[in-house]
């Protein structure tokens, strides 16, 4: 028996990364009686990926993928903070490192967090993603990242070894951790315009750190089609993982539907 006072239905983790402003903006839009979010925090200490590669003369990809190892050194410590709650299910508020390497990558990579947290109920970017687009029936899709360019190629990878035709990946190629957040409103209408297209039948968006649940269910409306934000994805997905079915309205169509 629940005896939780506050949190009858989930005690649900959140494991971001410290320079990370976006995901628990979009938490706390959604106010689910019964249910509670538990943020816990990892330091990001290579977060200026453009003064990395200048102080270093590495190109942009070299530093994105040094910021991706040391954030996987310091989520260990992160994780064991937050299942001390105790949680009763983990959701990951970052998506880079559960795309990178395809499929193959993120089967290591969500093996490597399942070793720490065992039978724990985890969600993911990627996972997340995947289950949200079979809902939807969709095979043909586009893709806006914060990203340089190699993370753009590991998006693509994945999704194409999913099953997925990628039509455009559009990346921004953020200079910094904290430049994903400060992406402006017409920036990201621009970016929907690259990535939509007759033949794209639903458009992802990537990297946390930019909140567009305020933005896309209107352009859902607009597009009439599919337009799922990571955010929403993992919120959605954790949710469903804990049993809790509440259909959630004005935040587009997957947490509307599904």
């Amino acid at each position: 028996m629940n005896n939780y006072q506050l949190a009858k239905r989930a005690r649900i983790g959140v494991l971001i990364p410290s320079t990370n402003t976006g995901v628990e903006y979009d938490l706390q839009k959604l106010g689910l009686d019964g249910v509670t979010w538990h943020c816990s925090r990892f330091l990001i200490r290579l977060k200026d990926w453009a003064k990395e590669g200048a102080a270093t003369g590495d190109d942009e990809n070299t530093v994105f993928e040094r910021f991706l190892d040391l954030m996987r050194e310091d989520m260990t410590p992160a994780i064991e903070n937050v299942l001390t709650s105790p949680i009763t299910h983990l959701m990951l508020g970052m998506s880079a490192e559960t795309f990178w390497g395809g499929m193959e990558g993120n089967v290591e990579f969500e093996g490597k967090i399942r070793e720490q947290i065992g039978d724990l109920g985890m969600t993911t970017g990627a996972g997340a993603t995947r289950v949200a687009l079979d809902n939807f029936g969709v095979k043909k899709i586009s893709v806006i990242t914060p990203y340089p360019p190699v993370g753009d190629d590991n998006v693509r990878q994945f999704f194409s070894e999913i099953g997925y035709e990628v039509k455009h990946v559009v990346g921004l190629n953020c200079e910094s951790a904290t430049a994903i957040a400060e992406v402006t409103i017409p920036e990201v209408i621009e970016a929907v315009k690259k990535a939509d297209g007759d033949d794209v039948e639903a458009i992802i968006q990537c990297g946390p750190n930019l909140s567009t649940l305020d933005l896309f269910p209107t352009l859902e409306h607009w597009l009439e089609k599919p337009m799922i934000p990571i955010n929403v994805a993992t919120i959605w997905h954790a949710l469903r993982a804990s049993g809790i079915d509440d259909k959630i309205t004005g935040y587009g169509r997957l947490l509307e539907e599904f």
